[in-house]
Order: structure tokens, then sequence, then C-alpha cells
């Protein structure tokens, strides 16, 4: 049975501090717990409130809806919660593309990006320490499982770039257009805030400024950064 102690320790993972002080976090879905676990990610425990769901995971814990919804950080609880460990830090790795991300603060923005990392096998993503904590429960939701295959790295960005041996390329608006841009095998492709873009500080370190380029008269501002991800690794890997 699970006890007061079990369901103090879920709910406080809603909260970074005690994600890290815990060294653990949440995700809820049978599909995405089945997908951590099929990446070899270490479980700390397994809550299901169906018996016959619970058959499927080894040493899962059943426990009633009241109590799954207890621990849920969902509106309306899937039925299936997992607590994991978090990935052991790792270090850097410079043999293909890099995506940086400036102080992104949107966890769906995160989630997403983290996403298209996995589909165009972008295995590193650097993240300023402002950016927000990848194992926010709205971001792993929004990654549907793939962040179990990027490593994601909080560094601070300005000595990150500095060590670079690879061209750096900028996410701007007034950069010169992806599509006619010669772009290296490897790099690294720095995306800015959903506000303000790539800050001074970061922008002094960028080789090579690009951008998107607007058709048909459109009086959009901007495209979201996570929309803007999508595009540039597309062309990334078009070559």
């Amino acid at each position: 049975m699970v006890t007061k102690n079990q369901i103090k320790l879920v709910v406080s993972l809603k909260q970074k501090k005690y994600r890290s002080q815990h060294g653990l976090f949440v995700v809820e879905g049978e599909k995405l717990v089945d997908e951590l676990l099929k990446a070899g990610l270490k479980p700390y425990q397994i809550f299901v409130d169906d018996s016959l769901v619970a058959h499927k995971f080894d040493e899962a814990e059943l426990v009633s809806t009241k109590t799954l919804k207890q621990m849920s950080s969902l509106t309306h609880p899937s039925g299936v919660l997992g607590v994991f460990h978090m990935m052991a830090p790792s270090s850097g790795d410079y043999s293909d593309w890099t995506v940086v991300l400036d102080a992104v603060r949107d966890p769906g923005n995160l989630g997403t990006i983290i996403r298209l990392c996995d589909w165009f096998g972008i295995g590193q993503l650097v993240c300023s320490t402002d950016t927000v904590d990848c194992y926010n429960p709205k971001v792993l939701q929004a990654t549907m499982g793939s962040i179990a295959r990027v490593k994601v790295i909080y560094t601070e960005l300005e000595s990150f770039l500095a060590k670079s041996e690879v061209p750096i390329y900028g996410a701007y608006m007034d950069g010169e257009p992806v599509y006619g841009s010669n772009l290296a095998e490897k790099g690294i492709l720095v995306m800015g805030n959903e506000a303000n873009g790539v800050s001074a500080e970061v922008g002094k370190f960028i080789t090579k400024k690009i951008s998107i380029p607007q058709f048909g008269g459109t009086t959009a501002e901007s495209l979201n950064v996570a929309m803007a991800t999508a595009i540039l690794l597309n062309e990334i890997r078009r070559g």
C-alpha cells in the first residue's frame, strides 16, 4: 500500500529544487513510461490504478484512482505514473551538430525542441542555465519520450561557445536566408529566447547569422522558436 510519505515525495517532484535534491523526476502516461523503460532509464517506482495495466510493468504498485490524482500534475490523470532516476550528466560530443538554447523559457517549446533533436538525429542539446528545466512535467509530456535519447546539458553558454572549434550559427530575423547559406558539415545552431532572441552576450560568439525568409508579404512578427528550430534543422540535414 502506498504511504503518505511516498505521495508527499511524488508531489514534491513538481518543483525543480526537490527534483534536484532527490535526483528523481516524474512522467505520466503508459506510453511515455514504457518509452523510458525501453530506453534503459532506471525507474524508482511506477504507480498504476488498473490491475490489468499493472501487469505490464515489473514491480508496479497498484493504487486507487484517487491516490493517483493526488500525485498527478495532470487535470485528468492517465492511469500510469512513473518516478525515474535522473540521467547522469555526460560530457559533450562534438562529432555532429549541436543545438544550443539561450534562455528558452516555455516548457512546451523545450519539450518540442528535444523531440525535434531526436527526429533529426541531433544527440546533444546544450541549454543556458536560465532555460526551463528539462525535467519539468510539461517539458517531459511534450518530448513524448525523446528525453531518453537526447543528451541535455545545462551550462554557462559563453564559456561553452568560447571553446568551440566548429562554426556557430545563430537564428536572427536579419540573418542571411538559410536557403542560400552554405552550411558546414557540423556546427552549432543557437536559438534564442522567445521574446528577445539571442542575447548580446551569446551573440558575440556567433560566426554567422541565419534567418528563415518570409514569403507572400506576411505581417507575422516572428516564428515560434520550436517551429523555427524545425525548419533550420531540416535545412541542416538537407545539407
